[in-house]
């Protein structure tokens, strides 16, 4: 028998600054055998630019990202984090401290007609493709949704030509719903706007880790 993989959670306290007070709080931080999933730091906002950049990274969105909606949508991720101690977390590489992108959970947007759903999902800087390190974060973050914070599904959707990327999908043995849809902001008859929609409930994911 194959052994688990080595997934470990920690609380991390924080600080917030509101309105002149400080709020204090707990943040979600998982570390797995090669990988850290954490807060986000201002250090990471380059790097991610640099990947959302990427015209191979960013192949099945739209466009790619500026700089400035970068940063914004790092913003944006760093206070889900800290509002609910969970979501997209920053990623990076134990061994090295070198941050390779993001891996997590995110509600999915409510114009999305199987919403609400927890999603999991993953971007990754090319250079860091094909040593397994999304698979790996996913598992963890899917370890998280089900024991720590008790969900009884999570869904993940991508374009439905977007094989890499349901290949990890397929290998955290999630399902596919068979259920495409129109993604609502991508103009009809483009490439990218046919989505595919897979799903884990807890028991099919405990039967898996089991």
């Amino acid at each position: 028998m194959a052994e688990k993989p080595i997934i470990q959670t920690f609380l991390r306290p924080y600080a917030v600054q509101e309105s002149g007070a400080i709020r204090m709080g707990m943040i979600m931080e998982i570390e797995t055998e090669r990988l850290r999933l954490r807060q986000w730091r201002a250090s990471d906002f380059v790097t991610f630019a640099q990947i959302n950049a990427d015209p191979e990274v960013m192949k099945y969105f739209p466009r790619v990202m500026s700089m400035a909606e970068s940063n914004e949508f790092a913003r944006k991720l760093q206070a889900l984090i800290s509002d609910r101690g969970w979501g997209l977390w920053a990623v990076e590489e134990r061994q090295s401290g070198v941050f390779i992108g993001f891996v997590g959970l995110h509600e999915s947007p409510t114009e999305l007609s199987f919403s609400p759903c927890i999603e999991i999902g993953w971007r990754l800087g090319t250079a860091h493709w094909g040593r397994g390190y999304a698979v790996e974060a996913a598992r963890a973050a899917l370890k998280h949704a089900f024991v720590d914070l008790g969900f009884a599904e999570v869904c993940s959707f991508t374009s439905a030509i977007n094989y890499r990327s349901r290949a990890v999908m397929e290998r955290i043995n999630m399902v596919n719903t068979h259920q495409n849809f129109l993604y609502p902001s991508i103009p009809l008859g483009s490439p990218l706007s046919e989505h595919v929609l897979y799903k884990i409930t807890k028991v099919l994911w405990k039967d898996d880790a089991a």
